[in-house]
């Protein structure tokens, strides 16, 4: 059935590349009808801060799949990510990266690298919530969900399960970050119990990576957080040979993106010597989601055949492996040439009965999220000169009432009341906790009085954080010496 789609054609070698792609697409056969939308630096420098026409936003939602080409985001803090703000708001909770070698023909250290990364989109750091709040500190909210950890770490077990892939493995930093990182390990531990068909595993993310890097071969796949997912992706994607071949997915529950993962690369714009492949693979990604198999499995391994033949770009020309130096539209040229091949010695690949790559979630909190929450505490935070220090310890103290008593005072983490140590280094920036007496419950009024004791003792207060127990569970992390 004829899909309408959207694409995108964006900057820098989007143009060119989008072309070569949509001119492999009709060879192949793709039954498709494109509607353009305008992304990308020319609509940023139109006045619109989000690199998107409002308009573009109903052809989007009428046909509920993008093909999008880089784009170029302009330098200056006014201009938020194109690619963020449309996973966020159209749901696309999980980029999908298939990071494969193509040895001997393109050059690779890891030969046998055969992986899928899984990351989180739409939240960690890359909710982009960041404040100045001090001359010398600013400060990123990591904000994860128990709803989002669910998403995408049952994604990741159903990829694996319709994919025929054996192990998932689960990367954080939860030895460091145990509310956030410590939950999404929490809840892959559960949602795997429901696959007792699938290995699984966890790895902390700094030696996870070094791993990949290492021997790539020990994973098959792995889920994991927004940021970490993003840098893991580029590493394996380099790892295997080239980010330029790599293609992603960005599902949701309704919307689908698909994308190559490298950027717009404005220095050899309009030179016909871009890889295509990366959007290319991005859109066979696609035409398996919308129900075209069939041809998904023709151009893939039409495009083998070409990478076996050493028709390479300049990317991942090399001497040793490479037959010809070709440009974009040369290798279009020769993918649509071998429409209809198998790939002699690489692994020919066959998409027609597997299972789109959706993944509709039932989400089930019961045992991840605390129902009774007890207000115990508030943080505070001050905004005072390091020399200054005993005066606001003075001025805290002298704030302290039957609800509240000061417990620790912190700078960038660390204690340094009481018993501080005079070789912290200190900041302008300090974290006040304030905790509930013995046997005093303590509510948001009482906060409310606690702040204004503290402003008449002239505490100057940028932010305050309430502490929660759930279920009688601490929801707060301790102070580094606490």
């Amino acid at each position: 059935m004829t899909q309408h789609i959207t694409i995108a054609r964006g900057d820098g070698i989007g143009p060119e590349i989008m072309d070569a792609t949509l001119h492999i697409l009709k060879a192949a056969g793709a039954d498709l009808i494109y509607d353009e939308i305008k992304i990308g630096q020319a609509v940023y420098e139109a006045g619109h801060s989000s690199g998107l026409e409002p308009e573009a936003w109903q052809v989007l939602r009428r046909n509920k799949v993008l093909l999008k080409a880089p784009i170029t985001t302009p330098q200056g803090g006014g201009y938020k990510s194109l690619n963020v703000t449309i996973r966020k708001t159209l749901g696309l909770y999980a980029n999908v990266r298939p990071c494969v070698a193509y040895a001997p023909f393109v050059s690779t250290k890891q030969p046998s690298m055969d992986l899928v990364i899984v990351r989180e989109n739409e939240e960690d750091l890359y909710a982009g919530i960041e404040h100045q709040q001090t001359p010398e500190v600013i400060q990123c909210l990591k904000l994860i969900s128990v709803p989002g950890c669910e998403k995408i770490v049952r994604h990741a077990f159903e990829y694996a399960r319709k994919n025929n892939r054996s192990k998932v493995t689960c990367m954080s930093k939860d030895n460091i970050m145990k509310q956030t990182d410590g939950k999404f390990h929490e809840v892959f531990n559960k949602i795997g119990e429901e696959y007792p068909d699938i290995e699984k595993e966890h790895y902390i993310i700094d030696i996870g990576t070094a791993r990949i890097a290492d021997n790539p071969s020990h994973f098959d796949v792995v889920v994991t957080l927004n940021l970490y997912g993003d840098i893991i992706s580029d590493v394996a994607a380099e790892v295997a040979g080239s980010v330029g071949l790599a293609g992603s997915a960005n599902i949701g529950d309704e919307f689908a993106m698909f994308e190559a993962i490298h950027g717009s690369a404005p220095d050899i714009a309009g030179q016909n010597k871009a890889n295509p492949s990366g959007l290319l693979l991005g859109a066979v990604m696609m035409l398996v989601h919308i129900g075209q198999p069939q041809v998904a499995t023709k151009i893939h391994n039409a495009w083998l055949r070409t990478i076996e033949q050493g028709i390479h770009t300049a990317d991942i020309y090399d001497l040793k492996t490479s037959q010809r130096l070709v440009g974009t539209t040369e290798f279009c040229h020769a993918v649509i040439a071998n429409l209809g091949e198998q790939p002699k010695k690489l692994t020919a690949v066959h998409y027609e009965n597997q299972p789109a790559i959706t993944c509709h979630n039932q989400s089930d909190s019961s045992g991840l999220v605390g129902k009774n929450r007890e207000l115990v505490g508030v943080d505070v935070f001050a905004y005072a000169q390091p020399h200054e220090k005993a005066r606001l310890i003075a001025g805290l103290q002298a704030s302290e009432s039957d609800k509240f008593y000061v417990k620790v005072v912190t700078n960038r983490g660390t204690k340094v009341w009481p018993d501080g140590f005079k070789e912290t280094f200190c900041v302008d920036h300090w974290r006040c906790r304030f905790m509930q007496r013995e046997g005093q419950a303590v509510t948001t009024t009482d906060i409310a009085a606690l702040l204004t004791q503290l402003a008449q003792r002239q505490v100057d207060v940028i932010k305050t954080e309430n502490l929660y127990n759930f279920d009688g569970v601490r929801g707060y992390s301790l102070a580094q010496g606490e």
